[in-house]
Protein backbone atom coordinates (compact mmCIF):
# COMPACT_ATOMS: atom_id res chain seq x y z
CA UNK A 1 0.00 0.00 0.00
CA UNK A 2 2.67 2.52 0.87
CA UNK A 3 4.37 1.52 -2.23
CA UNK A 4 1.34 2.34 -3.63
CA UNK A 5 1.07 5.37 -2.57
CA UNK A 6 4.53 6.25 -2.95
CA UNK A 7 4.44 5.31 -6.76
CA UNK A 8 1.37 8.15 -6.89
CA UNK A 9 3.59 11.27 -5.19
CA UNK A 10 6.32 10.19 -7.78
CA UNK A 11 3.40 10.24 -10.61
CA UNK A 12 2.24 13.77 -9.29
CA UNK A 13 5.48 15.08 -8.78
CA UNK A 14 6.91 14.13 -12.24
CA UNK A 15 3.77 15.93 -13.78
CA UNK A 16 4.30 19.19 -11.95
CA UNK A 17 7.93 18.98 -12.55
CA UNK A 18 7.00 19.01 -16.38
CA UNK A 19 4.30 21.27 -16.06
CA UNK A 20 6.43 23.46 -14.53
CA UNK A 21 8.67 23.83 -17.19
CA UNK A 22 6.25 23.99 -20.56
CA UNK A 23 6.62 27.88 -20.47
CA UNK A 24 9.44 27.36 -22.37
CA UNK A 25 8.21 25.64 -25.22
CA UNK A 26 4.94 28.04 -25.27
CA UNK A 27 6.95 31.07 -25.24
CA UNK A 28 9.10 29.88 -28.10
CA UNK A 29 6.47 28.88 -29.92
CA UNK A 30 4.20 31.73 -28.74
CA UNK A 31 6.41 33.65 -31.90
CA UNK A 32 4.63 31.90 -34.93
CA UNK A 33 1.85 30.23 -33.33
CA UNK A 34 -1.34 31.37 -31.86
CA UNK A 35 -1.90 30.14 -28.23
CA UNK A 36 -5.32 28.19 -29.54
CA UNK A 37 -3.11 26.56 -31.99
CA UNK A 38 -0.69 25.21 -29.69
CA UNK A 39 -3.05 24.09 -27.45
CA UNK A 40 -4.76 22.04 -30.66
CA UNK A 41 -1.84 20.77 -31.89
CA UNK A 42 -0.62 19.56 -28.73
CA UNK A 43 -3.51 18.00 -27.83
CA UNK A 44 -4.13 16.60 -31.01
CA UNK A 45 -0.53 14.83 -31.06
CA UNK A 46 -0.56 13.55 -27.60
CA UNK A 47 -3.90 11.82 -28.52
CA UNK A 48 -2.11 9.98 -31.71
CA UNK A 49 0.41 9.39 -29.32
CA UNK A 50 -1.93 7.61 -26.73
CA UNK A 51 -3.71 5.54 -29.67
CA UNK A 52 -0.16 4.72 -30.72
CA UNK A 53 0.66 3.22 -27.32
CA UNK A 54 -2.37 1.39 -26.81
CA UNK A 55 -4.70 0.67 -29.94
CA UNK A 56 -7.43 -1.06 -28.06
CA UNK A 57 -10.84 0.79 -27.71
CA UNK A 58 -12.27 1.67 -25.00
CA UNK A 59 -15.86 -0.17 -24.49
CA UNK A 60 -17.90 2.28 -22.27
CA UNK A 61 -21.03 0.71 -20.01
CA UNK A 62 -23.14 3.74 -19.61
CA UNK A 63 -24.25 7.16 -21.11
CA UNK A 64 -23.28 8.45 -17.26
CA UNK A 65 -19.89 7.23 -17.62
CA UNK A 66 -19.73 8.78 -21.53
CA UNK A 67 -21.24 11.88 -20.33
CA UNK A 68 -18.34 12.04 -17.41
CA UNK A 69 -15.42 11.32 -19.84
CA UNK A 70 -17.07 14.40 -22.13
CA UNK A 71 -17.22 16.99 -18.87
CA UNK A 72 -14.01 15.90 -18.20
CA UNK A 73 -13.18 16.66 -21.72
CA UNK A 74 -14.20 20.04 -21.58
CA UNK A 75 -13.27 20.83 -18.43
CA UNK A 76 -9.55 19.66 -18.30
CA UNK A 77 -9.00 20.01 -21.74
CA UNK A 78 -10.89 22.54 -23.34
CA UNK A 79 -11.97 25.26 -21.04
CA UNK A 80 -8.96 25.41 -18.74
CA UNK A 81 -6.55 26.48 -21.43
CA UNK A 82 -8.53 28.14 -22.92
CA UNK A 83 -9.49 30.36 -20.54
CA UNK A 84 -5.79 30.34 -18.97
CA UNK A 85 -4.75 31.65 -22.35
CA UNK A 86 -7.93 34.41 -22.75
CA UNK A 87 -6.78 35.59 -19.28
CA UNK A 88 -3.03 36.70 -20.32
CA UNK A 89 -4.08 38.39 -22.50
CA UNK A 90 -6.19 40.93 -19.94
CA UNK A 91 -4.34 40.23 -17.22
CA UNK A 92 -0.42 40.30 -16.14
CA UNK A 93 1.23 36.63 -15.77
CA UNK A 94 1.84 36.69 -12.32
CA UNK A 95 -1.99 37.72 -11.70
CA UNK A 96 -2.59 34.54 -13.39
CA UNK A 97 -0.27 32.67 -11.82
CA UNK A 98 -0.77 33.03 -8.08
CA UNK A 99 -5.11 32.91 -9.22
CA UNK A 100 -4.87 29.24 -11.12
CA UNK A 101 -2.72 27.81 -7.70
CA UNK A 102 -6.18 28.32 -5.94
CA UNK A 103 -6.81 25.17 -7.79
CA UNK A 104 -6.38 22.88 -4.72
CA UNK A 105 -8.94 24.96 -2.57
CA UNK A 106 -11.83 24.61 -5.13
CA UNK A 107 -10.83 21.18 -5.57
CA UNK A 108 -11.06 20.49 -1.53
CA UNK A 109 -14.32 22.03 -1.37
CA UNK A 110 -16.00 20.14 -4.47
CA UNK A 111 -14.68 17.03 -3.19
CA UNK A 112 -16.53 17.31 -0.27
CA UNK A 113 -19.84 18.04 -1.93
CA UNK A 114 -19.50 14.96 -4.75
CA UNK A 115 -17.13 12.81 -3.61
CA UNK A 116 -18.21 11.48 -0.56
CA UNK A 117 -15.05 12.12 1.49
CA UNK A 118 -14.43 10.14 4.29
CA UNK A 119 -13.65 12.34 6.98
CA UNK A 120 -13.08 16.48 7.48
CA UNK A 121 -10.37 18.09 5.52
CA UNK A 122 -8.09 19.21 8.74
CA UNK A 123 -6.98 22.52 9.95
CA UNK A 124 -3.47 21.61 8.16
CA UNK A 125 -4.61 21.47 4.32
CA UNK A 126 -6.02 25.24 5.49
CA UNK A 127 -2.78 26.77 7.22
CA UNK A 128 -0.93 24.58 4.14
CA UNK A 129 -3.27 26.91 1.60
CA UNK A 130 -2.45 29.93 3.51
CA UNK A 131 1.59 29.25 3.57
CA UNK A 132 1.79 27.65 -0.43
CA UNK A 133 -0.50 30.93 -1.37
CA UNK A 134 1.94 33.57 0.13
CA UNK A 135 5.21 31.38 -1.10
CA UNK A 136 3.31 31.46 -4.65
CA UNK A 137 2.91 35.82 -4.26
CA UNK A 138 6.21 36.74 -3.70
CA UNK A 139 7.26 34.31 -6.63
CA UNK A 140 4.56 35.30 -8.88
CA UNK A 141 5.10 39.20 -8.31
CA UNK A 142 8.78 39.58 -6.67
CA UNK A 143 9.03 43.23 -6.86
CA UNK A 144 6.74 43.95 -9.53
CA UNK A 145 3.42 46.33 -8.51
CA UNK A 146 -0.04 44.09 -8.19
CA UNK A 147 -2.36 45.69 -10.81
CA UNK A 148 -5.79 44.55 -10.79
CA UNK A 149 -7.55 43.01 -14.14
CA UNK A 150 -11.36 42.00 -13.58
CA UNK A 151 -11.97 40.83 -16.26
CA UNK A 152 -8.70 39.16 -16.65
CA UNK A 153 -8.77 37.84 -13.03
CA UNK A 154 -11.70 36.64 -13.27
CA UNK A 155 -11.08 34.15 -16.13
CA UNK A 156 -8.49 33.04 -13.97
CA UNK A 157 -10.33 32.02 -11.44
CA UNK A 158 -12.74 30.09 -13.82
CA UNK A 159 -9.63 28.12 -15.24
CA UNK A 160 -8.97 27.75 -11.75
CA UNK A 161 -12.03 26.42 -10.85
CA UNK A 162 -12.65 23.93 -14.19
CA UNK A 163 -9.75 22.40 -13.33
CA UNK A 164 -11.14 21.71 -9.82
CA UNK A 165 -13.90 20.39 -11.75
CA UNK A 166 -11.86 18.21 -14.05
CA UNK A 167 -9.89 16.78 -10.67
CA UNK A 168 -13.13 15.23 -9.34
CA UNK A 169 -14.24 14.32 -12.80
CA UNK A 170 -10.87 12.44 -12.92
CA UNK A 171 -11.36 10.50 -9.90
CA UNK A 172 -15.02 9.65 -10.45
CA UNK A 173 -13.52 8.04 -13.86
CA UNK A 174 -10.62 6.05 -11.74
CA UNK A 175 -13.91 4.66 -10.31
CA UNK A 176 -14.48 2.82 -13.51
CA UNK A 177 -11.97 0.33 -13.53
CA UNK A 178 -10.63 1.14 -17.16
CA UNK A 179 -6.73 2.05 -17.53
CA UNK A 180 -5.98 5.28 -17.40
CA UNK A 181 -4.26 5.71 -20.91
CA UNK A 182 -7.46 4.61 -22.28
CA UNK A 183 -9.90 6.94 -19.88
CA UNK A 184 -6.70 9.54 -20.40
CA UNK A 185 -6.92 9.13 -24.78
CA UNK A 186 -11.39 9.47 -24.34
CA UNK A 187 -11.06 12.56 -22.53
CA UNK A 188 -8.04 13.90 -24.79
CA UNK A 189 -10.85 13.29 -27.74
CA UNK A 190 -13.82 15.04 -25.85
CA UNK A 191 -11.53 18.01 -25.31
CA UNK A 192 -10.33 18.47 -29.14
CA UNK A 193 -14.01 17.76 -30.34
CA UNK A 194 -15.31 20.92 -28.05
CA UNK A 195 -11.90 22.78 -29.22
CA UNK A 196 -12.95 22.71 -32.67
CA UNK A 197 -15.63 26.15 -32.50
CA UNK A 198 -13.07 27.62 -30.44
CA UNK A 199 -10.88 27.18 -33.80
CA UNK A 200 -12.72 29.15 -36.08
CA UNK A 201 -12.91 31.82 -33.01
CA UNK A 202 -9.54 32.77 -32.95
CA UNK A 203 -8.30 32.72 -36.69
CA UNK A 204 -7.00 29.11 -36.64
CA UNK A 205 -4.44 28.13 -39.28
CA UNK A 206 -3.07 24.77 -40.00
CA UNK A 207 0.14 25.89 -41.40
CA UNK A 208 2.13 22.54 -40.64
CA UNK A 209 5.22 24.42 -42.48
CA UNK A 210 6.11 25.96 -39.46
CA UNK A 211 6.96 22.50 -38.17
CA UNK A 212 9.95 22.49 -40.60
CA UNK A 213 11.63 24.51 -38.34
CA UNK A 214 13.57 22.12 -35.77
CA UNK A 215 13.09 24.28 -33.01
CA UNK A 216 9.18 24.46 -33.03
CA UNK A 217 9.31 20.75 -33.70
CA UNK A 218 11.54 19.72 -30.67
CA UNK A 219 9.10 22.56 -28.71
CA UNK A 220 5.58 20.76 -29.95
CA UNK A 221 6.86 17.91 -29.32
CA UNK A 222 7.89 18.21 -25.96
CA UNK A 223 4.46 19.97 -25.23
CA UNK A 224 2.53 17.11 -27.00
CA UNK A 225 4.47 13.92 -26.38
CA UNK A 226 5.79 15.15 -22.89
CA UNK A 227 3.17 17.49 -21.08
CA UNK A 228 0.23 16.27 -23.01
CA UNK A 229 0.14 12.64 -23.42
CA UNK A 230 2.66 10.96 -20.93
CA UNK A 231 1.79 13.88 -18.14
CA UNK A 232 -2.17 13.56 -18.47
CA UNK A 233 -1.81 10.15 -17.86
CA UNK A 234 0.52 10.32 -14.91
CA UNK A 235 -1.95 13.07 -13.19
CA UNK A 236 -4.95 11.06 -13.71
CA UNK A 237 -2.56 7.92 -12.31
CA UNK A 238 -2.02 10.00 -9.44
CA UNK A 239 -5.34 10.90 -8.78
CA UNK A 240 -6.87 7.46 -8.91
CA UNK A 241 -3.70 6.61 -6.24
CA UNK A 242 -3.95 9.61 -3.85
CA UNK A 243 -7.24 10.89 -4.71
CA UNK A 244 -8.04 14.49 -6.08
CA UNK A 245 -7.43 16.66 -2.94
CA UNK A 246 -4.23 14.98 -2.47
CA UNK A 247 -2.67 15.53 -6.18
CA UNK A 248 -4.06 19.16 -6.88
CA UNK A 249 -2.21 20.55 -3.72
CA UNK A 250 1.03 19.78 -6.20
CA UNK A 251 -0.18 22.37 -8.26
CA UNK A 252 1.76 24.77 -5.66
CA UNK A 253 4.87 23.22 -7.42
CA UNK A 254 4.51 24.80 -10.42
CA UNK A 255 5.77 28.32 -9.71
CA UNK A 256 8.71 26.80 -7.75
CA UNK A 257 9.87 24.68 -10.54
CA UNK A 258 9.30 28.00 -13.20
CA UNK A 259 11.94 29.35 -10.95
CA UNK A 260 14.20 27.27 -11.27
CA UNK A 261 13.83 26.81 -14.68
CA UNK A 262 14.48 30.24 -14.96
CA UNK A 263 17.31 30.27 -12.88
CA UNK A 264 19.07 26.91 -15.00
CA UNK A 265 18.03 27.43 -18.10
CA UNK A 266 17.52 31.02 -19.24
CA UNK A 267 20.26 32.03 -16.29
CA UNK A 268 17.53 34.45 -14.66
CA UNK A 269 19.07 35.58 -11.43
CA UNK A 270 17.42 34.39 -8.70
CA UNK A 271 15.93 37.15 -6.01
CA UNK A 272 15.23 37.30 -2.34
CA UNK A 273 11.26 37.19 -3.11
CA UNK A 274 11.89 34.09 -5.01
CA UNK A 275 14.01 32.32 -2.93
CA UNK A 276 11.44 32.85 0.41
CA UNK A 277 8.62 32.31 -2.19
CA UNK A 278 10.04 29.08 -2.94
CA UNK A 279 10.44 27.99 0.61
CA UNK A 280 7.10 29.08 1.51
CA UNK A 281 5.27 27.00 -1.36
CA UNK A 282 7.31 23.58 -0.65
CA UNK A 283 6.44 23.87 3.01
CA UNK A 284 3.01 24.51 2.31
CA UNK A 285 2.64 21.42 0.34
CA UNK A 286 4.21 19.44 3.14
CA UNK A 287 1.65 20.94 5.73
CA UNK A 288 -1.05 20.42 3.24
CA UNK A 289 0.03 17.29 2.91
CA UNK A 290 0.73 15.76 6.30
CA UNK A 291 -2.07 14.20 8.21
CA UNK A 292 -0.47 13.30 11.56
CA UNK A 293 -0.64 10.39 13.64
CA UNK A 294 -2.60 7.55 12.43
CA UNK A 295 -3.51 9.72 9.35
CA UNK A 296 -6.96 9.65 8.00
CA UNK A 297 -7.45 10.44 4.72
CA UNK A 298 -7.92 14.17 3.37
CA UNK A 299 -10.54 12.69 1.26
Amino acid sequence: MENKKTAGHLAALFTIIVWGTTFISTKVLLVDFRPVEILFFRFVMGFAALFLVCPHRLKVVSRRQEATFALAGLCGICLYYLLENIALTYTMASNVGVIISVAPFFTAILSRLFLKAEGKLRANFFIGFVVAMTGVVLISFNGSKLELNPMGDVLAVLAAFVWACYSILTRKISSFGYPVILTTRRTFFYGILFMIPALFLFDFEIGVDRFANITHLLNILYLGLGASAICFVTWNLAVKILGAVKTSIYIYMVPVITVVTSVLVLKEPITWGSAVGTVLAVAGLFLSEYNGKGSGKNE
